[in-house]
């Protein structure tokens, strides 16, 4: 389903008189509303193709209807998004879910939609039909060589998958590890891991990064051979200039101050990008700032600091991206939600008093500091958002427009009821 700009423009019609009134509330209290509007203008973030479909737990799945069949589909999935957001202008594939087969006609899809390539992503925590050697003990650190030229082999031809559509980086995220106390020798593991990233770091071409994910547990709860950011540090400095740590806000352990990580990831230049979703336990994969959005908040103000310390391009010089998915939300609602929290999180960064906040600081008014932080993050900027929204063409209220259209109804149609997205 493709949605018309007339559409649009006709929905925001009849809200218009309410969005201004509330939009010149807001922007009067910001010092300067153009700068402010022109980065959110400009931020885009990437949907990943395997969010389209209903998420699932370990026990079940409830497949709601009307999902994507194939990688078309997903495009187009993410093409609505996009209409109606204007702030998800890429999408990133998983292989081997979503192979190209025809990459010229699948790039030329995209353009119709507005959508580039964002990160490709590999996959060796699954096995797949007629897949010589199993992933069961692990892939890059496997202790059997043969396993590990098998995961080496798909990673470069996921590059390759990645040239054809234009893509720039290769995200890489290992299910390796251990469940029970001497399963692995860890130093060992350790450098079977760093040997494999040797040989794929050297199949990627010269402008592309490498993004190398951690997790601090799950599917092995003992151990994981690259658990925290540290780990995953030592290996992108090992490696070199195009590796690159990428940071999953549901990856860490309870507590974790992802601001801080963020922050020194920043300052050493080593910091990939972030695959966006929230937590309550673990690696819930919830929507964006449904549990703790004063966090994503303070990551974003760490983010937005340390990028304009270092002269950085907000919009393009970081990965953006979601990997949330859930099992009792229509799929594209949740996405448009967590669009929202995290276009919310970046202009509550952007109105920080960075100065005032110096000063503080400078001084140990930490009752100062804690107010200046607080009075952005209790700033209403959803007007804001709303509002570069419309001026690039988008919805002033998504999920509301999504809803009215019926879409979901209308994919059930196209569909089928009992359609299931590739992938997980």
């Amino acid at each position: 389903m493709k949605l018309s700009q007339h559409q649009i423009s006709s929905f925001n019609d009849d809200l218009l008189k309410d969005h201004a009134k509330a939009f010149a509330y807001t922007a009067e209290k910001v010092s300067d509303i153009q700068y402010v509007l022109q980065r959110l203008q400009e931020f885009q973030v990437a949907i990943p193709s395997w969010a389209l479909g209903t998420g699932g737990t370990r026990f079940g799945r409830f497949s709601g209807g009307g999902e994507p069949r194939n990688l078309e589909e997903k495009i187009e999935d993410v093409g609505l998004l996009h209409a109606l957001t204007r702030a998800s202008g890429a999408i990133s594939l998983h292989i081997p879910w979503d192979i190209p087969g025809n990459a010229p006609s699948i790039k030329a899809l995209a353009a119709q939609h507005g959508l580039r390539f964002d990160a490709v992503n590999s996959n060796t925590f699954q096995d797949q039909p007629g897949q010589k050697h199993s992933y069961k003990f692990g892939s890059l650190h496997h202790t059997d060589k043969a396993v590990r030229k098998q995961a080496i082999e798909h990673n470069i031809e996921v590059i390759k998958y990645g040239i054809e559509l234009g893509s720039d980086a290769l995200s890489l995220w290992l299910s390796d590890g251990s469940n029970f106390p001497g399963q692995l020798n860890f130093r060992h593991a350790f450098q079977r891991t760093l040997e494999s990233l040797q040989e794929i770091y050297a199949a990627l071409p010269d402008q592309w990064k490498l993004y190398i994910e951690y997790k601090c547990s799950e599917p092995n709860f003992y151990s994981t051979t690259i658990a925290d950011w540290g780990q995953s540090l030592m290996l992108a400095n090992k490696l070199g200039s195009k590796a690159l740590t990428l940071v999953d806000l549901g990856h860490h352990l309870p507590n974790a101050n992802i601001g801080q990580i963020v922050a020194l990831l920043l300052m050493a230049g080593k910091l990939a990008g972030f695959h966006f979703n929230d937590s309550k336990y673990g690696d819930d994969d919830l929507t964006v700032g449904s549990i703790n959005p004063y966090q994503l908040f303070l990551i974003f103000n760490e983010l937005v600091e340390g990028m304009d310390a270092r002269s950085m391009n907000h919009a393009s010089d970081l990965g953006w991206m979601i990997d949330a998915s859930h099992n009792v939300k229509d799929p594209l609602e949740d996405l448009l939600q967590s669009v929202e929290a995290i276009m919310i999180a970046y202009a509550q960064a952007l109105l920080v008093d960075t100065k005032a906040l110096e000063a503080a600081r400078q001084s140990n008014d930490v009752v100062t500091a804690q107010d200046i932080l607080q009075e952005a993050y209790r700033t209403d900027v959803r007007p804001l958002i709303a509002q570069a929204r419309m001026l690039n063409g988008g919805a002033l209220q998504p999920v509301q427009l999504y809803r009215s259209l019926k879409v979901r109804e209308h994919l059930v149609k196209e569909r089928g009821a009992k359609t299931v997205a590739t992938g997980l």
